[in-house]
């Protein structure tokens, strides 16, 4: 048999495909390696039933070619070096040693087709360029160029796109069936988006397309924070340079690698790769590898997970009907039919190793073999073969319709039109192949292709069934255009756990991401958000601050509103403030009544019964301005618990002071040869709490005009609260004012100290320096502590300031006189005063 399939017709396509592939040798003797080396590749058997099919469906069409058949010749193509060129020689001249003449007569071959390999395509079509139509050269004639006028061969190519073929200067011939690949960055992305894929492994073969293809990829997985892990650009002829992309490959801590190239220009670089065997990888791949190969060579399973994107097309109906029924009996002139029948079934005679029919099974059938050896859905190569030669049909059909109107008009002899004709023709026109899909020739104006995702599954161990599992359409909206059943999906045999592939674990809620210095920015720490910052979502870049209003929850992933705050009466703390002032302001009154009572007796008198009365009101006001501190802040209250604290308390000071001065007046005035009885007759010392009083009024008054009190909110004191409050407005009047107050305390304490040791009946000045130094150690403390603490806690030492200095002042003046009044009655005279005085002396003498 010739070493071609071949079926007889008017007009010839022909077919050079890649139907054996390089194997990895086992054998010593050469002739057996050279056997072992070259492999059949059944898959690729396809084509050709694909030529097959659509030639015999065409020449079945009455509406196609009525007076003419189609036929073809399919040429093995070999993939390696010089021996690429054989049979296309053969198939051009008859022979392939002597080349620039030809043993043929005449050929019709109108169209080539070729694939799927870019470097076959690309031979190939160097290969049309030079020897454009079939001619006829004599035994001694010299290699002449041919004529200018002659145009080259129409060339088909059904494999990937490839962007170097588009150059109509070196391939003017050439037609690319395949749509371009300007989506399949984008598809592949969408799924590592699927699967929170982030640390990314990429492998393309060092040529045109896959340098495009990988700065593509790079764009893409920037704009979506896919990160490289590292990239490897790769030559198929390198052995050196498998080993160390393996080595890199198995170390890198990426679970996912995209590789990105035709399939025989990976063949070799993918039989190495999986005898060292790539451990735990998933790899994202844009060709369907034939797995045949893995048998020989490594153990199955080892490539972790094939999702393998190809392009997306209708099945053909009639097309496995038609593979059931090819038989070597059916296309006796087919040799790869005959080889792969007898690999397949077993026709071999033992003793002289040739094909025998009749030892094959009858009813043997494609559809026998297993589908990771041979599958009988079309594959997208396949549908490409299938199209152009529907283009070829179509326009051909067309052409002799115009030339069959020219020669009714003008009696022309009918004659098949030239390939520079039918190449002009399938330029400038698309075609819809009989499923109904367009087929369009301009690179510029191809559609995008929509995407379908092959899983293989492996289980049981050596199954190797190609199941589609998802869809990317690039026509659908933005974020519905990956469609996948991930259930479907077989990761390996040991776990059905969807792969992780990242730098870095995502950040969960309460956490930022803190890149790694030097690295990528995939690689990154997590950092907890800062107080009062949450982070709501994985993988956030910073936080986000809460509004006043909101505070941040213990763990930072959400802001709460914040519960208002003061210091309320029904609170326990305010309670009890409460209590005491109302408690502290009905003690003064019942000791104000006290006075009232015995406001003839003597220790009553003796003291200005005046300024006693004063001071007691005074404090009953300055208990009971410690109300105006509980309760909701409001804008009079906040003014009013200033004002009136620090006018009652100048009230009380300024009191304490003028009885101060009328002891130590009243001491001078009867001392000799002093003349200040005057004062204490005129009553001077009355005059010192009105006069101090307008002072803190005055200052007061600055106050309110310049900058008041007012309702302030505290959202940093107290966690998960806003805390209500009056702000002081000008903290420099609050001093003034607080000043004023302690520059009238220490000067009563100075001049009562003087006088604390005056020998006079009933000198209160021991009690008033004790007053004063209780009021001034209160409010001494009252500073540090009001500067270190926050929130509600600030208005309870206030309070209780307030509270203390007034207790302070009842209880060292007035206690030691109720004591007098209601427990020694018989001292409260000065009679009394001195017999107890006497009683004293005599003891002691």
């Amino acid at each position: 048999m010739k070493q071609r399939a071949h079926m007889d017709g008017d007009v010839m396509i022909t077919g050079i495909f890649p139907m054996y592939t390089l194997g990895i040798h086992h054998s010593n003797s050469h002739a057996a390696r050279q056997e072992e080396n070259k492999l059949f590749i059944f898959k690729n058997y396809q084509y050709v039933l694909a030529l097959a099919f659509a030639v015999e469906e065409i020449n079945k069409n009455p509406d196609l070619l009525h007076n003419l058949t189609l036929g073809f010749d399919v040429y093995d193509v070999h993939f390696n070096a010089w021996t690429m060129f054989k049979n296309p020689f053969i198939c051009l001249f008859g022979k392939y040693k002597i080349p620039n003449y030809s043993c043929v007569r005449g050929s019709s071959s109108i169209a080539v087709l070729t694939g799927p390999s870019g470097i076959t395509s690309d031979q190939i079509g160097a290969l049309m360029g030079l020897y454009r139509f079939p001619q006829v050269w004599r035994l001694w004639s010299l290699p002449l160029p041919p004529p200018p006028q002659l145009q080259p061969r129409l060339l088909f190519t059904f494999g990937p796109f490839d962007h170097a073929l588009s150059d109509h200067n070196k391939f003017p011939a050439l037609l690319q069936m395949a749509p371009k690949d300007s989506s399949i960055a984008t598809a592949m992305v969408s799924l590592l988006l699927h699967f929170s894929w982030s640390w990314i492994g990429l492998l393309t073969t060092q040529d045109d397309n896959g340098a495009r293809i990988l700065a593509e990829l790079k764009v893409e997985m920037a704009k979506n924070r896919v990160c490289v892990a590292y990239e490897l650009v790769i030559s198929t002829q390198d052995v050196h340079n498998h080993i160390e992309v393996n080595h890199y490959i198995n170390l890198s801590s990426a679970s996912v690698l995209i590789i990105y190239g035709d399939n025989n220009s990976l063949m070799i670089f993918m039989v190495f790769i999986e005898q060292i065997i790539i451990h735990g990888k998933v790899c994202i791949m844009n060709s369907q590898w034939d797995f045949t190969l893995k048998r020989r060579y490594f153990m199955l399973g080892s490539l972790h997970v094939p999702l393998i994107f190809t392009h997306h097309h209708v099945d053909v109906s009639g097309f496995k009907d038609f593979v059931n029924s090819a038989k070597p009996s059916k296309y006796p002139e087919d040799i790869f039919l005959a080889r792969l029948w007898f690999l397949s079934f077993n026709c071999s005679d033992s003793v002289s190793d040739c094909v025998k029919w009749d030892k094959c099974a009858h009813d043997a059938s494609l559809n026998w073999l297993p589908g990771h050896i041979f599958d009988m859905t079309m594959s997208v190569d396949s549908y490409n073969i299938y199209n152009a030669v529907y283009a070829v049909a179509q326009a051909l059909h067309k052409i002799l319709l115009q030339q069959t109107e020219v020669q009714t008009m003008g009696n022309r002899k009918e004659e098949l039109p030239s390939s520079t004709q039918l190449h002009t023709f399938l330029k400038n026109n698309q075609f819809y192949n009989p499923i109904g899909n367009q087929v369009i020739w301009d690179k510029q104006r191809k559609l995008e292709p929509e995407y379908d995702i092959l899983n293989i599954w492996n289980f049981p161990e050596g199954l190797e069934l190609e199941v589609k599992v998802g869809q990317f359409s690039p026509y659908a909206p933005p974020g519905n255009q990956l469609s996948l059943t991930e259930d479907m999906v077989e990761w390996s045999i040991e776990t059905t756990e969807t792969p992780h592939s990242v730098c870095s674990e995502s950040c969960g809620p309460g956490f930022r991401k803190s890149p790694q210095e030097g690295k990528a920015a995939c690689c990154f720490d997590c950092t907890p958000c800062s107080e009062n910052e949450i982070a709501n979502g994985t993988d956030m870049e910073q936080c986000v601050r809460c509004p006043d209003h909101q505070y941040a929850n213990t763990h930072r992933t959400e802001c709460p509103l914040r519960v208002a705050s003061f210091l309320a009466f029904g609170d326990p703390l305010g309670m009890v403030l409460a209590c005491m002032a109302l408690c502290f302001s009905l003690l003064t009154a019942a000791v104000l009544w006290i006075f009232v009572k015995h406001q003839d007796t003597a220790i009553v008198k003796a003291n200005n019964r005046a300024l006693s009365y004063i001071l007691l009101i005074s404090l009953i006001f300055c208990f009971l301005c410690s109300l105006l501190f509980l309760g909701r802040p409001k804008t009079a209250t906040c003014i009013l618990q200033q004002i009136t604290f620090g006018v009652v308390f100048t009230v009380a000071v300024s009191t304490v002071l003028a009885k101060t001065v009328t002891v130590v007046l009243a001491f001078k005035a009867t001392s000799p040869g002093i003349r200040m009885r005057w004062l204490l007759v005129s009553g001077a010392p009355n005059f010192i709490i009105p006069i101090c009083t307008l002072i803190q009024v005055t200052f007061c008054g600055l106050w309110l005009a310049t900058s008041p009190p007012f309702v302030d909110t505290d959202a940093h004191s107290e966690h998960g609260h806003i805390i209500i409050l009056c702000n002081k407005g000008s903290l420099t009047s609050f001093y003034c004012v607080l000043g004023y107050l302690g520059f009238l305390a220490l000067s009563s304490f100075s001049v009562a100290f003087l006088a604390r040791n005056l020998p006079d009946t009933f000198n209160e000045a021991k009690f008033l320096t004790f007053s004063m130094l209780v009021f001034c150690s209160v409010w001494l403390t009252f500073l540090p502590v009001y500067h270190s603490t926050k929130g509600n806690v600030v208005v309870a030492v206030e309070v209780f300031s307030i509270l203390a200095s007034g207790a302070g002042l009842l209880g060292c003046i007035f206690a030691p006189k109720c004591y007098i009044l209601l427990l020694m009655p018989n001292r409260n005279s000065l009679h009394g005063f001195r017999d107890k005085r006497h009683c004293r002396r005599n003891k002691h003498t």
